[in-house]
C-alpha cells in the first residue's frame, strides 16, 4: 500500500497511442496520476475534461498529469478524440499499477460490495516520492459558494509547493 513520503511504485503502461510510459519518463517534474473506472461515463468524462481544462496550468509549473483505468488503448484513443481531451490516458488491462496504487479493491456500489476501481488521485514528486494521496474521490463537489472541481483542488494543493 502507499504511504505519503514513500517511493511511488514504478509502473510501465501503454498509452492511447500504444506507446510504453512509465515512471521515471517524469523524473524532475511533479506527476498527478489520477485512476478512474471507465472512459466515456459521467463522473470520468468530467474528471478528463477538468484536467484537460488546467494541463497547460499544470505545464507551466512542471507538472504532469496522467489517467489510469482498466479500459483497453483503444477505448482510451476513442475517448480522447470524443471529448478532445489534452492529457494522457493509460491503459492497466491486468490492474497490477491500479492494485499497486490501491485503487483497485472492494468497494461498494448500490450497497453491494464488489471489487472495482476506488477513484483516487496521487500527487508524486520530482524525486518520485509520494506527496498527496486522494482516496475515494468526487469529481466535483457542490458547495454553498459554488461547484468544486476535484482537478481544480489537485492544482491548488501543487501550486501552494
Amino acid at each position: 500500500m502507499i504511504e505519503i513520503g514513500k517511493k511511488a511504485p514504478a509502473f510501465n503502461l501503454l498509452n492511447q497511442d500504444e506507446k510504453k510510459v512509465e515512471l521515471e519518463d517524469f523524473k524532475g517534474k511533479h506527476l498527478i496520476l489520477y485512476f478512474y473506472p471507465k472512459d466515456n461515463t459521467s463522473g470520468c468524462t468530467k474528471e478528463a475534461i477538468d484536467f484537460s481544462d488546467i494541463k497547460e496550468k499544470l505545464n507551466k509549473i512542471n507538472a504532469e498529469v496522467l489517467g489510469v483505468s482498466p479500459d483497453t488503448v483503444v477505448s482510451h484513443k476513442k475517448f480522447i478524440a470524443k471529448h478532445n481531451l489534452k492529457i494522457t490516458l493509460l491503459s492497466d488491462r491486468d490492474k497490477k499499477t491500479m492494485k499497486d496504487y490501491g485503487a483497485w479493491g472492494p468497494k461498494k456500489v448500490c450497497g453491494k460490495e464488489c471489487e472495482g476501481v476506488i477513484r483516487s488521485t496521487v500527487l508524486i514528486s520530482p524525486e518520485g516520492i509520494i506527496e498527496d494521496i486522494w482516496k475515494n474521490v468526487r469529481v466535483r463537489t457542490k458547495r454553498k459558494t459554488g461547484e468544486v472541481k476535484h482537478a481544480e483542488t489537485v492544482l491548488e494543493k501543487l501550486s501552494s509547493k
